[in-house]
């Protein structure tokens, strides 16, 4: 049996302890960190990231959590040579509705604290305020967010979008990261000041003198702070020390897919169809799905912000597809049982938006990749940052679908709660000490967008 000792231990090696650990050695790197897994670094959730960003939320709060992590993302970004790969041609959110108020409102609520958040509107296809994204570099994109209200300059501008389209809202600061190469980047970082990393899985928490937490091979470490960054395993970790978190897990799906008859333009930008939609069956595969008991449900109203973007750069072929409609809590597995109709379902919602994707009805392309991963969030669903209910023990956890672009601002802010250093403004609205904020929390419930892409 070994003992190890660190002042800080964190549990779980995805992108967000990751981070945490890295921030921790960042601020104060005489501080003696361990962090554990018991598998492969970034090998479970974050292995399924979307890889995409953007500082576009419905609150300003959330707005400037992600922008501050951004602003982290570029600091690798500059410190690497673009390592990791990141491009900025921004998130265009698309609708048919006519009546936009409700998103107006929370696009401007959102962006209302936030410098430089310029919100420019364009009702002529003869606007020359518009800038479009002909290039990837996030260093030369714009800020804010244009707001196109005239179907002629959508169908110039976005030419694969469906002629119904009447609005697209472009989040200009905005786009994609490869989470791999910052994970990399991060933990190489992390050891070269003598952090540590183990593998072992926790088996057991207990409190007294600080902490010891128990490991499957027998091992024991010795720390006086816990971090519970387990992701989809928040809750297994913290009723180890018999508390709980107001969090669920639902398991979402992605496809990529080479595109093999280039029906997406390589320059279009991660793209949502915020609409609700009926998917595109026949008359006859509708009637066959009403019939049956386990896949009518397919014949009913979806929900909306299904996506799609091209992937691998501007000389890449693949595309990304996804739709995160699943809103049933389950279970978690290391090997998560995946829809077999999930292809199908989701390359058919999103021909509504892109009407060309058509030609991959009933032919998907053999270089296909169906995988999916566990969002692990909270009701309102932003991020749990900082100390639990139990003293010494942080959280860093519940980010679903945005664990990626919010790791570095969310492994900042751990750190600076576990050195008790000074907090940014968002800090308390982010931890778990929010639930005893019942303004805050009766906002939260009225926001009609949660973020979930």
């Amino acid at each position: 049996m070994k003992q190890y000792d660190a002042q800080i231990a964190i549990i779980g090696a995805g992108i967000v302890g990751i981070a945490t650990a890295y921030y921790v050695k960042k601020v104060n790197p005489d501080v003696s960190v361990l962090l554990l897994d018991n598998g492969v670094p970034m090998a479970l959730t974050s292995a399924q990231s979307g890889e995409n960003y953007r500082n576009w939320w419905p609150h300003p709060i959330m707005t400037a959590f992600t922008d501050r992590s951004i602003d982290l993302m570029e600091e690798i970004a500059r410190e690497t040579d673009n390592l990791i790969n990141m491009n900025r041609r921004g998130y265009a959110l698309t609708t048919r509705s006519e009546s936009t108020e409700t998103l107006m409102q929370e696009l401007d609520y959102g962006y209302s604290q936030l410098p430089g958040s310029e919100i420019r509107t364009h009702n002529s296809n003869a606007s020359h305020a518009y800038l479009p994204p002909v290039k990837p570099d996030w260093q030369t994109a714009p800020s804010g967010v244009d707001v196109i209200n005239d179907q002629a300059l959508i169908s110039k501008i976005f030419p694969s979008y469906d002629p119904s389209i009447n609005t697209v809202v472009h989040i200009r600061r905005a786009g994609a990261i490869s989470a791999q190469p910052m994970g990399q980047y991060m933990m190489q970082h992390f050891k070269s000041v003598a952090g540590r990393f183990l593998n072992a899985e926790v088996t057991g928490i207990d409190t007294g003198d600080g902490f010891t937490l128990h490991t499957a091979d027998n091992s024991t470490i010795k720390t006086q702070k816990v971090v519970n960054a387990a992701g989809p395993f928040l809750q297994q970790i913290a009723e180890m020390i018999s508390t709980t978190l107001p969090v669920q897990n639902t398991l979402q799906q992605k496809i990529a897919f080479e595109d093999t008859s280039n029906t997406i333009p390589r320059n279009m930008p991660f793209s949502i169809d915020l609409d609700a939609q009926h998917i595109d069956w026949t008359e006859e595969e509708r009637q066959l799905l009403t019939e049956s008991a386990d896949h009518h449900w397919l014949t009913q109203q979806m929900p909306g912000s299904i996506h799609c973007r091209p992937e691998g750069g501007d000389n890449g072929t693949w595309l990304k597809l996804g739709w995160a409609f699943n809103n049933t809590a389950s279970d978690i597995s290391r090997t998560p049982v995946l829809m077999d109709t999930f292809p199908e379902i989701v390359l058919r919602g999103a021909a509504r938006l892109n009407p060309s994707l058509k030609h991959y009805y009933l032919q998907m392309p053999t270089s296909m990749h169906h995988y999916g991963g566990y969002y692990t969030l909270t009701d309102e669903n932003w991020p749990l940052i900082g100390q639990t209910d139990v003293e010494g023990m942080y959280v860093a956890g519940a980010m679903s679908g945005f664990g990626t672009m919010a790791a570095c601002a969310a492994g900042e802010l751990c750190a600076l709660h576990l050195l008790e250093a000074e907090l940014p403004h968002y800090a308390q609205a982010l931890s778990p000490q929010r639930y005893q904020n019942p303004t805050l929390m009766a906002e939260l419930t009225a926001l009609s967008q949660k973020g979930i892409l």
